[in-house]
């Protein structure tokens, strides 16, 4: 009997409830799967045993599947009756025990979905996170379901000489030749139990670079990282950063290694970052290849965290795992909070610490704070979804990260440490809840804040949108006193329409006029403490009252970012100033740079709106062009924070800060900042530069990396001071920077200072940069993003995007490209995306369409490059809806696609 069964399309769409979770009606206890693997008709044989779960009523079993050929059916080795019912293979009349044989085939050629089993460069993989599996055979594809899985591979072994899927190599040897030569055979036994989505198999042409280590433990274990032929130089770093996880986990967790063997796989085609399958991780090549010629440093830092991330999922999601897809930050939040303390406790200087956090708050402030603002708002674990695909988002990792981030705090390190050995010691083996977690962090601190308050601080699980953080500073000079409220409120969010207060842990200083801290003493105290102290906010309203102080002192709120919040305070320019000039936290000194910032782009921005006629000149004051010449000058704070303070705020994140956005006012007036920048600090940036351009020997450390990255800015600031002034010299030191550079870091930053600064020049450099790396696809993709994310200049970047799709190296069905390309210019380049003309508009509907036929996951992501729509000013407010509305009458899209399209107008 031969099925083909598609549950694609709107039509199949259906609502999954978190309330509405019910236990799986059968077990699998073991998995025994065997693929006949061919590019255009794969087998799989898969061979179960089940059992019934007494504790659900008796039901038929409902495996998934999607887009298998079924051939086969046996129960306890006889043939079965059986029915199809929306993708789903139907059995009844099942004994409580028994043995269940499936047999289908598949044509991963075909598989642009890059979902289940796929080609790519002629090799095997797969993705079945969170519902790839059932591509592969019929199965209970849930995460609660976990099973011992044995795989044995059958493959031509000219093509495909390494073999590959999870946990230990137990047997491997010839087979009968086939029609096309010699064939030969893998078979790997997984130890640990595990749900389908971590099912892994690679098949192909594939060199590795091994590494045997010793753990604490005292255990032996094999290390190794797979990638095609000739990427071999370009793996060390991923390896290095593995040993220092693999080391990390053990010393700061207890956490050991579990496998005799652990391996990376690299693959250019690949719809995320990277994929934590137990023993055999998959990764994008983005964040596995990098040597010094090919990545720069943020490259570098990038494989760094993702390796730590996939390498720690294998307690935190694979030992652990969720019991339904509704927990994914269970995994994921803890997993990133983990990846950020990994990279922060590598580094060796508190300065580089402070450089990591401000990083990561950036990304969350910039990404996460919008989709808490816009139709895709959702819970850190949310109530319903369609896609789940289109919740793997900055929602579930990053503020879930925070969340985890604020029990640290309520709890002390020590204590968090102490919580995750009683959470591994309830649930090793099992899939569980965000609140089994939460319980057993709180457990192990019976005296912490977090155990008193811990059903009111789970609103942070269950309640979405970013609170605002409200705080008022009166100070009684008489009675040598400040009194400091705080008050938090939360924006409704679809669905949620009120919301019950949080508890937000507030972590602050105060500074004296000399820029000291001072000491802090409560009024209900007896003594000061000194330094920083965090105080609680559980209710709509708090008031906190310090004693003994002998001036009016500047607040230094929220340091370190103790929570996802936005913090209201009417600070002046004179305290902003003193904050950026003195605060000890280094996160609250480049906070008031940017709020100072932020403070200037706004005013301008809302002249403009005023008048038509308003210039867009001389934006930032002279107190702000000084402190940041101060900070250019000062002697001892890190060139990576220097880069931080004088990077304005982005497009994005000043369009967050309006009511109604107008992305070309924006555009203008953050250039004519830029502008400014570059002509007043002029002297400056040519100090800056000579002082740091040349770091020697090429090492990514955070040290040398800041350097790089303040002679980079400084040059872009000088190119830019040079096309204002009709300088030449500038951009001809640039082009030879370009061309002399001895590591793609410098390179890049000379290339993008002649990009972004719209020199003549930076025709020629493109064209040179292309020809030297035409055979690297990850620097290729640097060359398409660089272009289709340049400021747009009269609205030139529009017709480059459409030129470079016609390039020979664009291919819409390499998730890489496209988002170098697509995503870059519809999502990450407001101004050339947002025209007037709609054209832009357009093209991304036009776009989306495409991809959705194509690769369902990457055009739901490219999808909500219009989230916040109904905060455009017109016309463009109307002519974004019409382009929404024009991709939602489509009748054949995805559901992933149809999701975010649907919610964005509202339905």
């Amino acid at each position: 009997m031969l099925q083909m069964l598609d549950g694609t399309g709107p039509g199949a769409a259906v609502v999954i409830n978190r309330a509405d979770y019910l236990a799986p009606a059968y077990w699998i206890d073991t998995v025994d799967l065997c693929f006949d693997l061919d590019p255009v008709k794969t087998r799989v044989l898969n061979k179960m045993t089940l059992r019934r779960n007494p504790e659900v009523p008796a039901q038929p079993l409902r495996l998934d599947g999607e887009e298998l050929n079924l051939a086969r059916v046996l129960v306890n080795g006889q043939g079965t009756s059986f029915k199809m019912e929306g993708g789903q293979l139907v059995l009844c009349d099942l004994p409580d025990a028994f043995q269940l044989e499936i047999f289908t085939t598949t044509c991963p050629s075909k598989n642009t979905k890059l979902m289940g089993l796929y080609v790519s460069n002629d090799s095997f993989f797969t993705q079945c996170e969170a519902e790839g599996f059932r591509r592969i055979t019929y199965f209970l594809d849930r995460p609660d379901v976990m099973a011992s899985y044995s795989v044995t591979l059958r493959a031509d072994k000219a093509k495909y000489p390494v073999l590959l899927s999870n946990g230990n190599l137990v047997a491997h040897g010839p087979l009968e030749d086939g029609p096309n030569g010699a064939r030969h055979f893998a078979k790997w036994v997984d130890p640990h139990r595990k749900p389908s989505y971590l099912f892994a198999l690679v098949a192909g042409q594939l060199v590795a670079r091994e590494q045997r280590i010793t753990t604490r433990a005292g255990q032996d274990h094999l290390l190794q990282v797979y990638v095609r032929p000739g990427d071999l130089d370009k793996t060390e770093h991923a390896m290095v950063s593995l040993m220092h996880s693999v080391a990390w986990d053990e010393a700061r967790f207890g956490l050991k290694l579990d496998l005799e063997r652990f391996m990376i796989v690299a693959t250019s085609d690949f719809n995320m970052g990277a994929m934590e399958n137990k023993g055999l991780n998959i990764f994008n090549t983005k964040y596995v290849l990098a040597n010094q010629a090919t990545a720069t440093d943020v490259d570098f830092s990038n494989i760094e965290s993702v390796v730590g991330h996939e390498y720690f999922h294998n307690w935190t999601g694979n030992r652990i795992t969720c019991r339904d897809w509704f927990q994914l930050s269970l995994k994921e939040g803890l997993t990133v909070f983990r990846d950020q303390e990994f990279s922060q406790d590598l580094c060796a200087a508190p300065s580089a610490r402070a450089v990591k956090r401000i990083e990561d708050v950036r990304v969350l402030r910039t990404a996460q704070f919008p989709e808490d603002a816009g139709p895709m708002a959702h819970p850190v674990r949310p109530d319903s979804y369609i896609e789940i695909s289109n919740f793997y988002t900055v929602t579930i990792y990053e503020k879930g990260a925070e969340v985890v981030r604020m029990m640290q705090t309520l709890v002390g390190r020590e204590g968090f440490a102490k919580g995750m050995t009683l959470y591994f010691e309830r649930h090793d083996g099992n899939a569980v809840t965000c609140d089994d977690f939460a319980q057993a962090i709180a457990d192990a601190n019976p005296a912490s804040d977090l155990s008193r308050l811990l059903p009111q601080f789970k609103r942070w699980y269950s309640q979405a949108g970013t609170p605002h953080l409200q705080a008022q500073g009166v100070y009684d000079a008489a009675a040598r006193s400040y009194t400091l409220t705080l008050a938090q409120s939360c924006a409704s969010t679809p669905g949620q329409p009120a919301k019950e207060p949080f508890v937000i842990p507030v972590s602050l200083g105060l500074l004296g006029v000399d820029g000291q801290d001072l000491p802090l003493q409560l009024d209900s105290e007896t003594a000061p403490a000194a330094g920083t102290r965090t105080v609680v906010l559980t209710q709509e309203h708090e008031t906190f009252t310090f004693v003994n102080i002998d001036a009016e002192p500047v607040p230094s709120i929220l340091r370190g970012f103790t929570a996802p919040v936005v913090l209201d305070f009417a600070y002046t320019d004179a305290q902003l100033l003193h904050l950026l000039a003195h605060d000890s936290d280094p996160f609250n000194r480049w906070e008031a740079g940017q709020r100072l910032a932020v403070n200037q782009a706004v005013n301008a921005i809302k002249n403009i709106a005023i008048s038509a006629d308003a210039a867009c000149t001389n934006v930032l004051n002279d107190a702000y062009l000084d402190a940041m010449r101060q900070v250019l000058r000062h002697p001892s704070l890190d060139s990576a924070f220097k880069d931080l303070v004088l990077t304005l705020p982005s497009e994005t994140y000043l369009a967050e800060q309006l009511d109604v956005v107008d992305p070309q006012h924006i555009h203008a007036v953050r250039e004519a900042m830029r502008q400014q920048l570059a002509s007043a600090l002029q002297a400056d940036w040519e100090a800056v530069y000579e002082a740091n351009h040349d770091t020697g020997a090429y090492t990514p450390d955070p040290v040398s990396s800041g350097r790089r990255a303040l002679a980079g800015i400084a040059l872009t600031h000088l190119c830019l001071a040079a096309q204002a002034s009709g300088d030449t010299v500038w951009p001809g030191k640039t082009l030879q920077r370009f061309k002399d550079a001895g590591n793609m870091t410098d390179r890049f930053n000379a290339l993008a200072a002649l990009v972004s600064s719209s020199h003549p020049l930076a025709t020629q450099a493109l064209a040179q940069f292309h020809a030297m790396f035409k055979d690297e696809p990850l620097v290729i993709d640097k060359w398409f993003s660089l272009q289709t994310g340049a400021p747009d200049r009269g609205g030139n970047i529009l017709p480059a995007v459409r030129q470079l799709m016609k390039h020979t190296d664009f291919s819409l069905k390499n998730p890489n490209r496209t988002r170098s390309v697509i995503s870059t210019f519809c999502q990450g380049n407001p101004a050339a995306f947002h025209r007037l003309d709609a054209a832009g508009y357009q093209f991304w509907s036009e776009r989306v369409i495409e991809l959705d036929a194509i690769n369902p996951q990457v055009a739901a992501r490219l999808a909500r490059a219009l989230d916040r729509w109904s905060k455009l000013a017109e016309p463009y407010r109307s002519q974004a809806h019409q382009a929404i509305a024009r991709v939602a009458a489509r009748t054949d899209l995805s559901k992933d696609t149809h999701e975010v399209i649907t919610r964005a107008l509202g339905q």
